[in-house]
């Protein structure tokens, strides 16, 4: 089954601190974007990657992969105004059907294995994403006051999330609504089950600069 990646790279950069947007910022010499694209190379020399990103980044991007001799072939699409609008530009671009898998640019982290496991479980089951328990204590802020809730049943999402193309067509053919968090959120409104994959706690979307500092420890 033909497979398609598409790596969603917004960020603006405003938590770490300073204009460089997260996903430009360098990790062991190299943008942390350059990893993430690395990744899913490494996981097969062959398939399409299509990289998403804010329009008047595109340029900065393109030079910064010049001037760090970074050669990974992929293609560049111009984002939208939120994630939705940003994975629905980058889908419009897949070609045919078979399963594409939706990443965060700054998730630099993720293995081999886990988009492989995504992968199948998306061809066998139609969609499917990585998940993690929830280690922390966990409340719900409600007005002036909040209450403990069970984590047990809890997960944590993470990416790839990985759909058949089809579906997430189809998903992305119905408006755009503010509650929409990601991709799975929107396949499942179509009443699609979402099959969970176990994550892995490495796989870290790195958001602010201890994120950074940790990726380039994990990197090493």
């Amino acid at each position: 089954m033909q497979r398609s990646s598409i790596i969603v790279a917004g960020g603006s950069g405003k938590r770490m601190g300073g204009p460089i947007p997260k996903q430009f910022m360098l990790v062991k010499g190299k943008p942390l974007l350059c990893w993430t694209i690395e990744a899913f190379r490494a996981f097969d020399p062959a398939m399409p990657i299509i990289v998403v990103l804010p329009e008047g980044q595109i340029a900065i991007w393109k030079a910064l992969c010049i001037g760090h001799g970074f050669l990974v072939e992929h293609d560049v699409v111009s984002g939208g105004e939120e994630r939705f609008h940003s994975t629905r530009n980058g889908l419009a671009v897949v070609k045919g059907d078979g399963v594409v898998a939706v990443h965060d640019g700054v998730r630099p982290l993720v293995s081999k294995e886990l988009i492989a496991r995504c992968f199948a479980a998306a061809e066998e089951h139609g969609a499917a994403i990585p998940v993690v328990p929830i280690t922390s204590s966990v409340r719900l802020v409600e007005g002036d006051s909040s209450r403990a809730i069970d984590r047990t049943g809890m997960r944590a999402v993470q990416t790839p999330q990985c759909f058949q193309v089809a579906l997430l067509r189809a998903a992305f053919a119905a408006p755009y609504d503010p509650a929409f968090t990601d991709e799975a959120t929107l396949v499942e409104r179509t009443g699609t089950k979402v099959h969970l994959v176990p994550g892995e706690e490495k796989n870290l979307k790195v958001t602010t600069p201890v994120d950074i500092r940790l990726a380039e420890i994990l990197l090493s």
